[in-house]
């Protein structure tokens, strides 16, 4: 009498083994679902913001590079860029090596053309300015010392 319950119980489940899957693979997808959005979609919208940053640096603005060195960007090349440190001390770095942008400079009001006064070396009005960092934004902002 066992043995007849056991083979009535099997071809049950044979039946709704469709259902009995979808069943034991939501939890794998629900967590999914949530690392994309608390994990992934947030770091790719960091990286954008980053690399749209490395995209406008400019001549005279205030930089911090992955090493700590904070210095005023005197030259932007293509992928390069050459930042004074200290007086007369210039380095070149990698631009995607720069972490964060602490002073802009104002964008030229004449389009971009360079006048006779832009190529001498003099520090631009916008490098005396104190200098602001960014404030964190996210959960960081929490965990930043003030």
């Amino acid at each position: 009498m066992l043995i007849s319950e056991a083979y009535a119980q099997a071809a049950g489940a044979g039946a709704s083994g469709g259902a009995g899957m979808l069943v034991q693979f939501a939890p794998l997808v629900l967590i999914f679902v949530v690392f994309y959005f608390l994990l992934i979609r947030p770091q790719q919208k960091r990286a954008k913001e980053h690399r749209d940053m490395l995209g406008s640096v400019r001549r005279g603005d205030r930089v911090v590079t992955g090493g700590g060195i904070v210095g005023l960007v005197t030259k932007v090349a293509d992928d390069e860029l050459t930042v004074e440190i200290a007086e007369n001390v210039r380095v070149k770095v990698i631009r995607s090596t720069v972490t964060t942008i602490l002073a802009r400079t104002e964008p030229a009001k004449n389009g971009g053309s360079k006048s006779t006064d832009a190529d001498d070396d003099s520090t631009p009005p916008a490098a005396n300015a104190p200098v602001e960092a960014e404030k964190p934004k996210g959960f960081g902002r929490f965990l930043s010392r003030k």
